[in-house]
């Protein structure tokens, strides 16, 4: 009897002593379905995110679906506040009111991802569900299961519901209604996606299956053998197979609405718009450490591009899952007309540039006399700079020593914020971040109407001459690292500068684009040929490539992701463009640096307006600024909203300072 008491005694320690270290005993109910048919007998594994990359799930606990579909597991809770929980369900067996119980599939892999802890009014698995999943954690996952760091990881968690409702396992909240919802195709796309996946799992046969698997087979990694991973395929690689997916989508209807003709690409673009009246033409954005995006505003908000109005006032900031931040959006500090120049600093400050932009029946006449300013804020949105007199019009505020109509900004490692000034040909760095301690370093002819700024690892300040076709650098103390700014006769109109891991300088070449710098609002296309470049510095000198396609049509604005592979933001043709960066292991087989990855045409969404800014957050989303309607009225020409492709880019280390790297 002792013994039997001490080893009960015992026990009960043990398990006290894990659930201390697990967390608190929990539940978590839910079904397994494909469209409205409940999958029985299916395996259904809940597991805990790994917390670095490749670190290790770990297993929560199991449970088998009944003839309805249904499954409860008990597990004891991550204390965690930040683990990701999710679900795996495997095989199955279709079951239909006429036969019953089908034959068992072992093609089946479906995948819901709930969050922080159990969902208490239970949880839906299904082809919707599978397909958030495989797409906001592209970049977390190889198809066996999800793992990375903070904040990333999380936020792409969070996404999820932006896209479905794990609870019920329908349309989320912010794919459905608008700015997205029938507003545009994205929600049509990603029903159609999940039909793909309906296809090979509610079907009789396994030749779904088996087509579904040849068309999401990618150029490397091998042939899929489950749903899950032919999902995820698609997601790393939206450029396959385009054509034969879509006809794979028509073989299920279990969600509609769905798409009517086959997409360029199958990429998810969903669009946030904040509270829905402050975004009036968007010019750049950044990202703090939360990933959490600060984002210029050109125009007072107004519907209507007949509506007359003026620079806006304000700077916006979203969550990384599109809301407004508390508080947001912030004003003060000098803002007026903010165009494409922000940064945020390493300590989580952004700057923003005031060009002075505003609708052409805007009754202050700044120009000429407006020179602009710049902006700085806390993290929580308190100006810091010296906000405006209050004496109409109110644009005496923000630093504005030897600033002249700014536009690319750039904060480096070391703290220093630099600014292209557009309207003086020069540059001005506020030196650590002090907005008291400005420096300009004037060009003369050599860098005319500067516009895109880059800093690379060594602090030096890399400038795009966009009034005479050079890409110009600074070494930290203003001297030049050549004797020569870098000419080439294909680069023309080079707008926004990226710089990759390698300090390679890659610049968006518009074609030729009449900058606003004289006080004209208009933008009118001049000759050239769209394209990007690759600068290379070798000690004194530096060599140029220039490369084209991948759909660009008046690039803009230019990025790079944690592979080192480059996203072109464009001013027309509605599409984002990609490239092979200087790390061919990430690009598909055989491709070569500055070869496409996107198709002809980009990737297109009838989300994008003309864009101008775009950034990559820590989760691998690329955010575009629709800064201009696609037929512009001067009145009041701005687009509106942030578009955002789930997953398509590998993630990037935020605030961007210098060099970008993989968190």
């Amino acid at each position: 009897m002792y013994q039997s008491r001490k080893k009960l005694f015992v026990s009960l320690c043990l398990i006290l002593l894990a659930g201390l270290h697990s967390g608190i005993a929990a539940e978590q109910k839910g079904v397994v379905l494909s469209g409205d048919i409940p999958i029985a007998l299916s395996t259904v594994k809940l597991l805990s995110a790994g917390r670095s990359n490749n670190a290790q799930p770990t297993l929560l606990g199991s449970s088998r679906t009944d003839a309805m579909g249904a499954f409860t597991i008990n597990f004891n809770a991550p204390s965690d506040p930040e683990a990701v929980l999710y679900l795996f369900a495997e095989n199955g067996s279709p079951v239909t009111n006429r036969f019953g119980i089908g034959p068992s599939s072992s093609s089946i892999r479906l995948a819901s991802v709930i969050g922080p802890q159990a969902l208490a009014n239970g949880v839906v698995i299904n082809e919707r569900t599978t397909v958030a999943a495989a797409y906001a954690l592209a970049q977390f996952t190889d198809g066996s299961g999800f793992a990375g760091p903070s904040p990333g990881l999380q936020n792409a968690a969070a996404t999820v519901w932006n896209l479905v409702n794990p609870v019920t396992g329908d349309i989320g909240s912010v794919l459905g209604n608008t700015p997205n919802g029938l507003d545009t195709s994205t929600m049509r796309e990603f029903n159609s996606l999940a039909n793909m996946l309906a296809s090979c799992v509610s079907g009789s046969t396994s030749l779904p299956c088996t087509t579904l698997f040849v068309f999401a087979d990618p150029p490397k990694g091998g042939r899929p053998k489950d749903t899950f991973q032919a999902a995820l395929n698609i997601a790393h690689n939206p450029w396959l197979n385009p054509q034969q997916l879509f006809l794979q989508s028509l073989i299920a209807h279990a969600y509609k609405p769905a798409l009517l003709q086959a997409p360029e690409a199958w990429t998810i673009a969903i669009t946030y718009d904040g509270n829905g009246h402050e975004f009036d033409g968007p010019g750049n954005l950044a990202f703090d450490k939360t990933g959490s995006v600060w984002m210029t505003n050109n125009y007072q908000y107004a519907a209507s591009p007949f509506t007359s109005v003026c620079g806006d006032t304000h700077v916006i900031k979203l969550t990384p899952t599109g809301a407004d931040a508390p508080g947001a959006p912030y004003t003060g500090g000098g803002l007026y007309g903010a165009g494409f120049g922000i940064a945020v600093d390493p300590s989580g400050k952004p700057w923003v540039s005031n060009f002075g932009f505003q609708g052409s029946q805007c009754p202050y006449p700044i120009f000429p006399d407006y020179k602009g300013s710049v902006s700085k804020f806390t993290t929580d949105g308190a100006p810091l700079s010296p906000n405006d007199s209050g004496t109409p019009p109110p644009f005496d505020g923000g630093y504005t020593k030897d600033i002249a109509q700014p536009q690319g900004t750039a904060a480096d490692m070391y703290g220093n914020v630099w600014v292209a000034n557009c309207g003086s040909n020069s540059v001005s760095k506020y030196v650590n971040g002090n907005g008291a301690n400005e420096v300009n370093f004037k060009f003369g002819d050599l860098v005319v109407r500067p516009f895109g700024i880059a800093t690379d690892g060594e602090g030096n300040a890399w400038v795009g001459g966009t009034g005479n076709n050079v890409i110009y650098a600074l070494a930290p103390n203003g001297t030049p690292l050549f004797k020569q700014p870098i000419s080439d006769q294909r680069i023309v109109g080079p707008m926004g500068i990226a710089v990759d891991s390698e300090g390679n300088v890659w610049t968006a070449n518009s074609g030729g684009l009449e900058l606003p710098c004289d006080g004209n609002s208009a933008l009118l296309q001049r000759g050239g040929t769209p394209s990007i470049a690759k600068v290379t510095r070798t000690g004194k000198s530096a060599k140029t490539s220039v490369f084209y396609g991948g759909g660009i049509s008046r690039p803009w604005g230019i990025a790079v992701d944690g592979n080192d592979n480059i996203f072109v933001a464009n001013f027309g043709g509605q599409r984002l463009s990609e490239f092979c960066g200087v790390k061919t292991s990430n690009c598909p087989p055989g491709t070569k640096t500055g070869d496409p990855i996107s198709p002809d045409t980009g990737y297109t969404s009838d989300a994008l307006t003309r864009n101008t800014g775009v950034a990559i957050d820590p989760s691998g989303n690329v955010w575009l600024a629709n800064n201009w309607l696609n037929v512009p009225i001067q009145t009041n020409p701005g687009g509106h909203g942030a578009v955002v492709y789930i997953g398509l880019a590998a993630p990037v280390k935020t605030p961007l300072n210098g060099l970008p790297s993989k968190p």
